[in-house]
């Protein structure tokens, strides 16, 4: 059978990427379908950058450094885990545009792992899309912008039927959007992202004036000796694992840097784009995450940052500006921040969906590859909306939908590790003549590594307390992300071995990418003999 080939386009003319071909079949063209993009509709580098730090920028910095001061018990040790947080996130980055710069085509992690594993064919990639379709949703930004609506409405529902109303209304306005007016929907995700950066730059020049004094209660004083580690009941104490599951929910809080990886394919001079969006993108976020950091601590004292059940934000509104500022504008600046991660994340997921189309691994593939009527993969996209609406409705309130939730982002964290693992190995095999205009220094690339492996690990060692804190046991929530992961195998085994035995046939497809960027996809109903 023969291999994947990729013709270099500079050279050929034209990128060829060649599907399933064996003298056993004989082929009949089943259809063709064609994706091109005018200039006007590509990405440049704004919106690519807006795109990143849409999807970075949800709800995390809002809430997440409470936990993390809690775990940590130290002001300094906080704040200098969010550094190291962001020193991960550019180690993973410079992976990706490694990737991203040598193949640059859009699907992101797909192309980076079907480059190195290729054999049995296609394995990988089923592996990824049982992560990506059916745990890439958007159901947890969904749900908190229904929450936050409600919120800033003054009404304390948690996320009962009216939140989750809210939130089916925004994804379906999302993917709506996305569909029918495709300019349009990165227009706004572009002023969500501006408004998203004014938030916090907000955040952060208010922290100076509070380190000024300029305060509605007695300054926290949390800066002096703040590298002292204390313990009480409420904080400090959990030694290292508290300060392991500190650093697993930051890394979390940075998801979302390798957004544009999954457009490159809509990028305009896509090799130069993702090159310039990326470092600019992970760059301002990481330096704002760590300047909104210092704004908390600056008007936040230590225990109320420990144990409060609000938002951080919204302690720091309160003590800042007074309870009426907090109440009122919060809950809606929270809610636009979690619109904007939907819109940046169905755009991108759906991407990859599609592609998984373009490969003739997902039944009725034409129909989720397709760009019908609108230019825009609305099939792809509505399965993204499908699948988030069924995890918005399914789940009872309370751990079990928790736990759905943090599903989102757990089997990442494997997938990021065979990523890593396969440029280690195209980086040491010379046989492999790999190249790229971007070049990720060994050791990097080792520590991103082992990042992940340290993600992948950690949520399977037991907790300190009880085992079942959050309605179920600890060692549940990875074995179900292991699972998923799993379960992308059988589809492989049923999809490549299986199907085709029984019914006789199967459906490849054949890519060919122009100079002109215009990809023509070729789906062949191949009979065996």
């Amino acid at each position: 059978m023969a291999d994947t080939t990729i013709k270099d386009p500079e050279r050929t003319g034209a990128r060829e990427i060649v599907a399933n071909t064996d003298a056993e079949y004989a082929p009949a063209t089943q259809a063709v379908q064609q994706y091109a993009y005018s200039e006007s509709r590509k990405i440049g580098v704004t919106g690519a950058v807006f795109l990143i730090l849409n999807k970075m920028i949800g709800t995390g910095i809002f809430s997440t450094p409470s936990g993390i001061f809690a775990a940590t018990g130290s002001v300094g040790v906080s704040i200098i885990l969010w550094l190291v947080g962001g020193i991960l996130t550019f180690c993973g980055m410079s992976v990706f545009l490694e990737f991203g710069l040598a193949i640059p085509l859009s699907g992101g992690e797909k192309n980076y792992l079907e480059r190195v594993y290729r054999h049995p064919r296609y394995l990988a990639t089923c592996v990824l899309a049982s992560q990506m379709i059916l745990l890439g949703f958007s159901s947890g930004n969904s749900l908190a912008f229904g929450r936050y609506v409600l919120a800033a409405s003054g009404s304390t529902k948690g996320d009962g039927w009216e939140a989750r109303g809210i939130g089916i209304a925004c994804i379906t306005f999302a993917v709506t959007l996305h569909s029918t007016l495709p300019k349009w929907g990165l227009r706004l995700v572009n002023i969500l992202g501006i408004f998203k950066v004014v938030i916090l730059l907000f955040i952060v020049f208010s922290g100076f004036a509070a380190l000024a004094g300029h305060l509605r209660v007695p300054p926290p004083g949390n800066f002096k000796n703040a590298f002292a580690i204390e313990t009480t009941a409420n904080y400090g104490g959990q030694g290292a694992y508290g300060y392991a599951t500190a650093l697993l929910n930051i890394i979390y809080s940075y998801k979302g840097w390798e957004n544009a990886n999954y457009v490159v394919g809509e990028l305009r001079n896509p090799r130069k784009t993702l090159a310039i969006a990326a470092p600019i993108a992970i760059g301002g976020v990481t330096i704002l995450y760590i300047l909104a950091n210092v704004a908390y601590f600056a008007a936040i004292s230590k225990d109320d940052l420990a144990t409060s059940e609000v938002l951080v934000a919204g302690l720091f509104f309160r003590n800042v500006f007074g309870d009426n500022a907090a109440a009122k504008s919060l809950p809606a600046f929270v809610a636009l921040s979690n619109l904007g991660n939907v819109l940046a994340v169905s755009f991108a997921h759906a991407r990859l969906n599609q592609e998984f189309g373009k490969e003739a691994l997902l039944p009725f593939s034409l129909f989720w590859a397709s760009i019908k009527p609108f230019n825009a993969p609305a099939a792809a996209l509505f399965l993204h909306w499908l699948v988030t609406v069924i995890v918005l409705v399914a789940p009872p309130a309370g751990p079990a939908y928790n736990f759905i939730i943090n599903l989102y982002t757990y089997p990442g964290a494997w997938i990021n590790a065979f990523v890593a693992a396969g440029l280690l190995y195209l980086q040491w095999k010379k046989s492999e003549k790999w190249s790229s205009p971007w070049h990720t220094f060994f050791p990097i690339t080792i520590v991103y590594f082992l990042a992940n492996v340290f993600l992948a690990l950690v949520p399977f060692i037991p907790p300190t307390g009880a085992w079942d804190a959050e309605g179920y046991p600890y060692y549940v929530f990875p074995v179900v992300g292991v699972g998923v992961l799993l379960l992308g195998g059988v589809y492989w085994a049923c999809w490549s071995k299986i199907w085709p035995a029984i019914g006789g046939y199967k459906v490849v497809a054949t890519r060919v990418v122009e100079t002109d960027g215009a990809e023509v996809v070729r789906y062949q109903k191949i009979k065996i003999r």
